[in-house]
């Protein structure tokens, strides 16, 4: 009753789908053109005042999670499940359908087919096709149909729900970007060398997200071309939870760090005034490093060391070396130049320490988290090979009609697919000629 519902058929039409899918791709590409999440005086700077209050009026400043766009997607999925709904039994039928119940008179009058006959009776006929059949993959059933026996074999009649997968495949990947929005999240932090961090800025001045662990920038490396720009970066990070350190990883783009379904991404770096220290004891094992502001005074209390920057040689922003003053409570203070990374011996009355001066960066991270991700990858998976049933694989179906004239059988074989007529009329052809000849495959 439902299928006569105009309303109904509204709904299923395929012209809906099509409209949709060309509406969504047009408001894609405006999505695309025009920079999204910018402050409102970049709108009125690039494209005037008018248009920059248009735009906050229909949301295109955001437009992915603007409410016409997510009901466009809402309209496609409901289009998609009725549609599926409509169509889907009918197809079901020609799945699971018997190729039995289609009478003699009908097979002889299909246009795909070839006839010949052999010197055996009925019985030993159907055997002799039953088994050539069966050796191609065709696995055959038979009827008496008068004074005639039909044999049907068929292949790929699951292949007619391929498009039903590539629908559903649409709907999983909306049910993973469903739950990534309402469980996930996505921010930035920056993490100055030595420091810790628990907490992420949201995108969107959405707020602060705590996390249930630390991360700490135990090391930042940078390379420069020759003209200063930069080349590479990496950082060393270390996750802490509950106070016992997890697990350390350097990261660099497109090598992130991922610990309890967050994801930490290297995406940026900001260059400091102060600096890295590193300072090895005399007995060579026992290593500390603190981070020193340029010229101020740190103290090691423990070991009775105080330390310091007092100069620096700078390139743009890039520090290539730096003054370090150094004392272990005896003599004079050290003072050395030591070449930015690089690290330097100090004789002292305690014997040789170690010390290792660089420029403290801070590492700027982009951190994901995204529990929908596995349902986005599933669905994509689903589409593939959705895609790959409903455009290279058929529905062939045999049908092998035997009738006994004497101490002959005449032999009618028939067939057809729902796709790729040419291509089933070449492999109808080759079987035919094994059916007659006798051949079978080495």
């Amino acid at each position: 009753m439902y299928k006569n519902n105009s309303l109904w058929q509204f709904f299923a039409s395929v012209k809906l789908a099509l409209l949709i899918l060309c509406l969504i791709a047009v408001t894609s590409i405006i999505g695309t053109v025009i920079p999204q999440k910018e402050a409102a005086q970049f709108y009125v700077a690039n494209f005037g005042a008018s248009y920059a209050q248009i735009f906050q009026i229909l949301d295109i400043t955001d437009m992915y999670n603007s409410w016409w766009f997510l009901a466009l997607l809402c309209l496609l999925c409901f289009n998609l499940v009725i549609c599926s709904i409509d169509r889907f039994p009918g197809v079901w039928k020609q799945v699971t359908g018997d190729g039995l119940e289609v009478p003699a008179e009908r097979i002889r009058k299909m246009s795909t087919q070839a006839s010949w006959s052999i010197d055996s009776p009925l019985a030993d006929a159907r055997t002799l096709i039953g088994e050539r059949l069966k050796h191609k993959g065709f696995k055959t059933a038979s009827k008496s149909d008068g004074d005639s026996l039909v044999l049907f074999s068929q292949k790929g009649n699951w292949t007619r729900t391929g498009v039903y997968l590539v629908h559903a495949s649409i709907l999983v990947i909306f049910l993973g970007a469903v739950i990534g929005s309402l469980g996930g999240f996505k921010g930035s932090v920056m993490i100055p060398e030595t420091a810790e961090r628990s907490k992420v800025f949201l995108f969107g001045n959405k707020g602060v997200e705590e996390l249930d662990f630390t991360i700490r920038c135990n090391s930042f490396d940078i390379e420069f071309y020759a003209n200063g720009m930069p080349k590479e970066y990496t950082s060393s990070l270390t996750v802490i939870d509950q106070g016992k350190e997890i697990l350390t990883k350097s990261i660099e783009v497109n090598d992130p760090l991922t610990y309890k379904g967050i994801t930490f991404y290297q995406s940026s770096y900001q260059p400091s005034q102060d600096f890295v220290v590193g300072v090895t004891l005399p007995d060579g094992t026992t290593v500390k490093t603190f981070a020193a502001p340029f010229q101020e005074q740190v103290e090691w209390s423990e070991q009775q060391l105080t330390f310091g920057i007092i100069n620096a040689r700078v390139r743009g922003q890039e520090i290539v070396s730096s003054k370090l003053w150094f004392s272990d409570g005896s003599g004079d203070p050290d003072t050395v130049w030591i070449d930015n990374g690089q690290s330097v011996d100090l004789k002292r009355q305690g014997g040789t320490y170690r010390v290792t001066v660089k420029q403290l960066y801070a590492t700027g991270l982009q951190v994901a988290k995204d529990p929908g991700v596995w349902w986005v990858y599933i669905g994509c998976g689903l589409m593939l090979f959705g895609l790959y049933v409903a455009f290279f694989m058929s529905h062939r179906r045999i049908w092998v009609l035997l009738t006994e004239r004497k101490h002959k059988t005449e032999i009618v074989m028939t067939g057809s697919a729902n796709k790729n007529r040419p291509g089933f009329e070449k492999q109808f052809a080759d079987l035919s000629e094994l059916l007659q000849n006798g051949a079978s495959e080495t």
